[in-house]
């Protein structure tokens, strides 16, 4: 036969459960899982001294366990923000957490009444189900699969409802319960139905890790470690879509490649440790001015590739004309002097029928004619046969 007692030991079993599946990822450092392995040791407290005195909890044992019951809820939505990269606590919550505490020894030693506490308890639980839930339904990234985060929500939101019925339960008087234990069908329902969210909620947070772990191993495969850029291969992927996308909708698409010059120099002069650094300079520099949509990547040593859609060679030009003046005037120094760092860049545009090699090909072979020019220059293939289109130190001619 069901009892609350039963319910209690099935939720001990699952804070249990749950923490030693998220301490074996502790490892891969995700942020809010030591929260939540905390809110899990400090539920199964909680549970375990009312489930020991049941049916009828000493009252010294239910504030204890009122105290560790929302202390771990509490925890629980300071690790749900801490994933999202938010400020894990507000101390309007702790206020509230006092509050609670406040009116529970009221209502246990001075006025005693157990549908109010556990209309209040129910009450903040619930207000932090709903709060877990709105964040991951609002902060879920836009570029990650969205069962974990749509799975989370809804069993957040299906837990507040569970809390906020009891609440609505208990002030209305439609149960008066004699103990927080009471064997009455109503309560085993609602222990019940709270409980059972325990493990849906802990394997909503396994999803979210697993995706954020994916989310760096995706990372590590497809983006310069050094540089921030996209590798080659995840670049010609990209490419690949956009220029679909450009001979579908017939919107212009443009790509420069850009390559550090006498970087060799730069290597030979001062070693590959300054040489590093002369990269993840000029990448900072260009990432930081590129606009919403644009692509940029590392397609090997010293050359890099910024795909520009819905962009014409014009346009591409004189940005890469700016990227290329901000470069040149942001040198930086070591203890032996500045160190100098310009570049040089092919830019083309697409044309009907071309595959991306094409554009590649043309792109690569006019910024070997802005090498030739002297460096620290952006040269285009016009869309006019056998007309060149440079820009060196910001000046724009044909030639």
């Amino acid at each position: 036969m069901l009892s609350p007692v039963s319910f209690l030991v099935v939720a001990i079993m699952s804070c249990a459960v749950s923490m030693a599946v998220f301490s074996s990822l502790l490892r891969a450092d995700i942020p809010g899982l030591p929260r939540w392995i905390g809110a899990n040791a400090l539920l199964a407290v909680a549970l375990g001294l009312l489930a020991l005195q049941a049916p009828m909890p000493a009252r010294m044992v239910i504030l204890i366990g009122s105290a560790l019951l929302a202390a771990a809820a509490l925890l629980m939505l300071q690790g749900c923000r801490q994933f999202f990269g938010l400020r894990p606590s507000h101390s309007f919550e702790y206020v509230a957490y006092g509050a609670l505490m406040l009116a529970i020894v009221y209502w246990q030693y001075v006025s005693p009444n157990v549908n109010a506490r556990a209309a209040l308890m129910s009450a903040f639980l619930a207000y932090i189900r709903i709060v877990i839930g709105w964040i991951t339904y609002k902060l879920r990234p836009p570029d990650r699969p969205k069962y974990g985060y749509y799975f989370m929500s809804v069993v957040a939101f299906l837990g507040a409802a569970i809390h906020l019925s009891r609440s609505l339960v208990c002030m209305l008087g439609w149960e008066h319960q004699t103990s927080f234990l009471a064997p009455t069908p109503m309560n085993i329902a609602f222990l019940g139905l709270g409980i059972l969210t325990l493990p849906a909620l802990s394997a909503g947070v396994v999803m979210l890790a697993h995706d954020r772990m994916a989310e760096r191993m995706e990372r590590l495969a497809n983006v310069d470690g050094l540089t921030g850029a996209l590798v080659r291969r995840a670049f010609l992927v990209r490419a690949e879509a956009l220029l679909s996308d450009a001979k579908r909708s017939r919107l212009p698409l443009s790509i420069a490649i850009l390559d550090l010059d006498k970087f060799k120099a730069i290597n030979d002069e001062h070693g590959h440790a300054v040489g590093d650094r002369t990269l993840a300079h000029f990448a900072s520099t260009v990432s930081g001015g590129l606009r919403s949509g644009d692509i940029f990547a590392r397609l090997g040593g010293e050359e890099f590739a910024i795909l520009c859609p819905s962009t014409g060679q014009a346009d591409t030009i004189r940005l890469m004309d700016r990227f290329r003046a901000q470069v040149a005037s942001s040198r930086w120094t070591i203890s032996s002097g500045a160190v100098p760092c310009t570049f040089s860049a092919g830019v083309d545009e697409y044309r009907e029928g071309d595959t991306f090699a094409d554009m590649m090909a043309r792109a690569d072979a006019a910024l070997y004619a802005a090498k030739a020019l002297g460096r620290d220059c952006v040269v285009g293939t016009s869309l006019a046969a056998g007309q060149r289109v440079r820009s060196v130190q910001g000046e724009s001619t044909s030639a």
